[in-house]
């Protein structure tokens, strides 16, 4: 099959390419285990507008380059910009536009997860409609052990959509991460299958899909996104405030990329 690449992002670090019906999105950063700058988050939300004006493309795949990871969350040491509590609700509210882009995206989505999925990472691959994972998928948002920041209610009742309030608050308030085995059994992995075979098989999957009738899945699709928007209509600046312009979250960040464990204060 002939690979075109007729839509080219603003950064290296975002490929994109076509194969007849299916679009696939690479997060190229293996060297950072894929970890997004403010850049992939903008080409990202580029990407998703192409695809949806190209008439070619019947399903998007989102993956990561390497083996180690979908992607491994933010960047973190861009965090050392933040100064102001506007700094913190503006990152938010980019999260909820490039993110929520990807669920919006009118095509079916499919995130092919390797290694880690965290943080932003998690949130991305929980914005697509299906989750085909390797052996080796770790999920999870480990802020509670890692930068002492919080998400925002989009982000939350996301993840509650695919594994309920109680597993939602298990995982964020421990910070581990779910394997690809419990991934799959509380329905957020479609499947799970040997590493040498997640990529032949999702593209499999993306080719069946791409057979159905567009406007079909198209509805579906839509009717899902608008339940699930009506989950998220509450307003949580405050809360995004009193994490992001705490002693801890500066801990968290200084303490991530120092290697070394946070002294967590409480304030």
């Amino acid at each position: 099959m002939t690979v075109e690449t007729d839509f080219a992002p603003l950064t290296d670090e975002l490929l994109y390419e076509r194969r007849g019906a299916i679009a696939i999105l690479t997060f190229n950063r293996p060297e950072a285990r894929n970890a997004m700058t403010w850049a992939m988050y903008q080409a990202l939300y580029d990407a998703c507008e192409h695809v949806d004006q190209d008439d070619r493309v019947r399903v998007l795949v989102l993956r990561g380059a390497g083996d180690k990871a979908f992607v491994a969350g933010t960047d973190i040491s861009q965090f050392r910009e933040f100064t102001t509590p506007q700094h913190a609700l503006e990152y938010e509210e980019r999260q909820n536009r490039n993110v929520g882009r990807v669920e919006a995206v009118r095509k079916p989505t499919i995130a092919m997860i390797r290694g880690f999925a965290v943080g932003g990472g998690a949130n991305i691959a929980l914005a697509c409609d299906l989750r085909i994972a390797a052996t080796d998928a770790r999920l999870g948002v480990p802020i509670a052990r890692t930068l002492g920041n919080t998400l925002s209610i989009a982000a939350v009742a996301r993840m509650m959509a695919y594994i309920g309030p109680a597993r939602t608050k298990d995982l964020l308030f421990t910070g581990r991460l779910i394997d690809a085995e419990e991934g799959k059994a509380a329905g957020v992995f479609s499947e799970v299958v040997e590493p040498d075979r997640v990529e032949s098989r999702t593209l499999e999957v993306a080719e069946q899909i791409a057979a159905n009738a567009p406007l079909t899945i198209r509805s579906i699709k839509e009717m899902v996104r608008r339940l699930l928007v009506h989950a998220r209509t509450e307003e949580v600046d405050d809360l995004i405030q009193m994490a992001y312009q705490s002693e801890d979250f500066r801990e968290g960040v200084d303490a991530f990329l120092a290697k070394r464990a946070p002294r967590w204060k409480g304030r």
